[in-house]
């Protein structure tokens, strides 16, 4: 999935009602993170809210990198799941070419998602692009 592709999943419903269930219902979704790797190594900081992400470097030609992520609450899974749909499996270019804001922008987060929770993502999003530049 990518921003495109969210941005018309998005524009499906009417109301920010919809769009919340929509994004818990993401959340929903992500592949289970091991208790284990719950650890305050893989903790992301600057969330108020609790978030790990536990990156991995996939080989090839170029190198990608996956994570895996989770959050003990419903909207900030959701907001794991937008994540990893934009960098999961992505190379280093393909990481840094994607703008945060543009991403709020598009899917309506900017009015509608808490400054916190933004500024939770966007540490998310740095600790990910940190971890790209390693490849």
């Amino acid at each position: 999935m990518d921003l495109a592709q969210l941005a018309d999943d998005f524009a499906f419903f009417d109301s920010w009602e919809e769009k919340y269930r929509y994004l818990i219902d993401l959340g929903r979704d992500l592949p289970p993170m091991d208790d284990a790797d719950k650890t305050e190594g893989n903790r992301v900081t600057g969330c108020i809210s609790k978030v790990w992400v536990k990156p991995r470097r996939v080989e090839g030609d170029p190198p990608r990198l996956e994570f895996d992520a989770d959050s003990d609450s419903v909207i900030v899974r959701g907001l794991v799941a937008v994540a990893r749909a934009l960098f999961h499996g992505k190379t280093r270019e393909e990481i840094r070419s994607v703008d945060v804001d543009e991403v709020f922008r598009t899917l309506g987060f900017d009015a509608h998602i808490s400054v916190n929770r933004r500024n939770g993502f966007q540490s998310m999003v740095r600790l990910l692009q940190a971890h790209a530049e390693a490849l």
